[in-house]
């Protein structure tokens, strides 16, 4: 039995040993190497990240796909951006990355890719569909194995233009598979590096690799105070995901990383578009206008925002959780590494210290996100109830839940399309504002909730 729950806005996503079975994930090789085939794809690329499940589902998820006639190149065990590179690199129109991004643990997942972007929406329904349907083609594919690293190191590389700084990073990569390429790379960018937790382990012994949770990022913070760093980089479990703290030790968010982004691209590209997603600071949008530039607020979800970006030819676009995309000089995929790389170049080309390159950036007051459980049944319905509520009395901006305008500052309440969860994040302009808000929101959200539950 498949559970349809799986099948995300823009991943399929569970547990690994409940959702995962050896029969639903060999069922599930053959349904996508049918979607290929029948997309007119003879060969993907597949990669894995180093969790504990990802060998088992990685053998079942491929035979399955040969066994319809698609052909596969493994890359093996690779950062998530990797697989990405891989479609452009090696000109493909097809790719599978068994990964759990930065779930727990016992998690994993797949994430889809059909020409050069990741599917998403109704065209992963479409997948779960012809799975429960079970009308597989029929063949006998070949399996290559290729090393992709090598190729991308001197590729991103040559994107760069470092300045005369030498900086010294630490990068965290929390047993994840960032370590491997993140190192290396920084290293022949002349930067001088410092690795911790750079060794594959899919236990994550040290600490869970999600750099959205400040916890997850203590030790980082600590190196980077003790060994006097420029800057330290963290990457979630599949390196699609950046965590920045400055030379104070001080989180640095997506949303402020992308200021930073966003400046330099606008004396590169006068008057680019940029977007950002709903959960993103007010100050985000206000400096890329003040600069001169376009932003546009989207939803969240990697595959959405990279369809967004693409759409409207933006030179870069972002998510608080640290997905960076950058169309300028690059791809236009979220790659944590290579991001990474690029605010390496902001500050090799400057005196000023990381902490001083934001200061002139109005302060607000702004909560991380909150998440309250919500089982996946009544989450979207509740998010639904919500905008309309707040439509009678408040501007709402509701391209991704609802994201309520309150003078001196906003509420969002959004579901998540990953866990059974409402993800809830408030900003203002001063603490008390910002707890008459979040008082506001969650009042009201606590009533539909339990209108919704009694059904």
């Amino acid at each position: 039995m498949v559970n349809p729950y799986m099948f995300r806005e823009y991943d399929i996503r569970g547990i690994a040993e409940e959702d995962f079975s050896d029969d639903v994930v060999y069922a599930l090789g053959k349904t996508l190497g049918t979607y290929f085939l029948r997309n007119n794809v003879q060969k993907i690329t597949l990669g894995r990240d180093c969790r504990l499940s990802s060998p088992r589902i990685h053998r079942g998820l491929s035979q399955g796909v040969l066994d319809t006639g698609c052909n596969i190149i493994d890359l093996g065990i690779i950062p998530t951006p990797l697989l990405y590179f891989s479609l452009f690199q090696l000109d493909m129109s097809g790719g599978l990355v068994i990964t759990g991004s930065h779930n727990p643990p016992d998690y994993n997942g797949l994430k889809v890719c059909l020409d050069k972007g990741t599917i998403h929406g109704e065209e992963i329904q479409s997948i779960r569909r012809m799975l429960e349907k079970g009308d597989f083609e029929k063949g006998k594919g070949e399996l290559e194995q290729s090393n992709i690293i090598e190729s991308y190191l001197e590729t991103a590389t040559a994107f760069l233009k470092m300045g005369n700084r030498k900086c010294n990073v630490i990068i965290d990569s929390g047993n994840g598979t960032g370590g491997v390429v993140a190192g290396p790379f920084y290293r022949k960018l002349g930067v001088g590096v410092t690795e911790l937790f750079s060794e594959m382990d899919g236990s994550f012994p040290n600490h869970h690799p999600d750099p959205t949770v400040p916890a997850n990022l203590e030790t980082l913070i600590s190196k980077v105070k003790e060994q006097k760093a420029d800057l330290g980089i963290a990457f979630d479990g599949d390196s699609d995901r950046i965590g920045v703290v400055d030379d104070n030790g001080k989180i640095i968010w997506g949303d402020q990383l992308m200021i930073l982004f966003s400046r330099a691209i606008l004396n590169e590209v006068p008057g680019a578009t940029f977007i950002a997603e709903v959960k993103c600071s007010q100050t985000l949008f206000a400096d890329i206008e003040k600069h001169g530039g376009n932003a546009i607020m989207w939803k969240v979800g990697h595959s959405l925002i990279k369809a967004k970006l693409k759409e409207e030819n933006a030179e870069l676009a972002g998510e608080m959780s640290g997905h960076i995309f950058f169309a300028n000089r690059y791809y236009g995929y979220d790659d944590a590494i290579y991001a990474g790389a690029r605010l390496l170049e902001i500050i090799s080309h400057t005196d000023k210290k990381l902490s001083e390159l934001l200061s002139d950036v109005s302060p607000t007051v702004a909560t991380p996100e909150i998440r309250t459980e919500c089982s996946d049944e009544i989450k979207f319905t509740v998010v639904q109830k919500l905008v309309d509520e707040f439509k009678k009395e408040y501007k709402v901006i509701d391209v991704d839940g609802a994201r309520v305008l309150f003078d001196g500052g906003w509420g969002l309440v959004r579901a998540s399309n990953t866990q059974p969860v409402l993800v809830l994040r408030f900003e203002a302009q001063d603490a008390k504002t910002l707890e008459e808000i979040r008082k506001t929101v969650e009042e009201k959200l606590a009533y539909i909730v339990n209108e919704v539950g009694k059904g």
